[in-house]
């Protein structure tokens, strides 16, 4: 048979980016020998195995979030509260200008629990993430939902929306959806405040916009800021714990991809057009949630932009 007549060897994997995403493929070539046993040439096959690195990444990654979760998140509390106590306890006691120091020492303690409590609850969060319950909701009003609490959130950015108007009926997880786009706008928000805090320029408006539109079947929902823009290797912030903010945990987007991919939907990371600095490229977050699926009522409606 071809098995007897291939010989392996060489196997190595190829990385490639297309269109902003990565993939891996498992380049394998041997060689074919004829029935003399002479070589007659060789065979050189290509298998894309880009969804299997990505899986067996994630489930690592799972399990370091839940070492770490479990081996960080019992002391905190107790530390926490100690330092609370010794607040409540000396302050009364130690005078004007040392209880100054008190309160200052313990603010510092207290807050940074806080942080290490927040990043305990994404590893956790990431370690745990439930499979998706679907029941029918209407995505265009959760979408809109989403946007405002973020709106009323952040009063320094600018949302633009264009979400059409009417209902969209569709059988989704509406937690995990809507965990997923605040993520997204929460992060698209962060770059513009970033970006205000390193130029300094009082004419810069902070922009988030927010753009819904009928893929044929599908539903693509565009998110672009006029931010600080994407890294150099934007894929890799797809890894878990990869990040270029200051103080982000790197889980934010490993998250909502993984919450996406399990709705058959696809995101993707890209330069958004330019707006408001015709010379500046902020970052457009592309999602793509497939709505043509059985309990799902497809066509979305044509009306006028809200």
């Amino acid at each position: 048979g071809l098995e007897n007549e291939l010989g392996a060897v060489a196997q190595a994997e190829v990385r490639l980016r297309r269109g902003g995403r990565e993939g891996v493929l498992l380049v394998r070539m041997s060689t074919r020998s004829g029935a003399d046993g002479a070589l007659e040439g060789y065979v050189i096959t290509f298998d894309d195995v880009s969804d299997l690195v990505s899986a067996q990444r994630m489930a690592a990654w799972g399990d370091v979030a839940r070492r770490i979760a479990h081996e960080i998140k019992n002391p905190l509390t107790p530390i926490k509260l100690s330092a609370e106590s010794l607040r409540r306890k000396f302050g009364p006691i130690v005078g004007d200008e040392n209880q100054a120091k008190l309160f200052q020492y313990s603010d510092v303690i207290i807050r940074q629990t806080d942080d290490l409590r927040r990043i305990v609850d994404e590893f956790s969060e990431f370690a745990r993430m439930p499979a998706p319950e679907h029941e029918t909701v209407d995505l265009l009003a959760l979408i809109r939902d989403t946007v405002h609490l973020q709106d009323v959130g952040h009063p320094d950015v600018t949302y633009t929306r264009e979400i059409p108007s009417g209902t969209l009926d569709a059988s989704v997880d509406p937690t995990l959806i809507s965990q997923a786009l605040t993520n997204v706008l929460k992060n698209a928000a962060e770059a513009t405040e970033e970006r205000a805090q390193k130029i300094q320029d009082p004419d810069y408006r902070p922009e988030v916009r927010m753009l819904v539109t009928d893929a044929h079947g599908a539903l693509l929902i565009q998110v672009q800021d006029n931010g600080i823009g994407l890294p150099d290797q934007p894929a890799q912030l797809f890894e878990p714990y990869v990040t270029h903010k200051e103080k982000g945990t790197g889980l934010g987007l490993p998250i909502v991809r993984k919450i996406i991919e399990e709705h058959a939907g696809q995101l993707d990371l890209m330069d958004a057009p330019p707006f408001g600095d015709a010379t500046h490229f902020g970052a457009e977050v592309r999602i793509l949630l497939p709505t043509a699926q059985a309990g799902v009522v497809t066509g979305l409606p044509k009306e006028a932009a809200e």
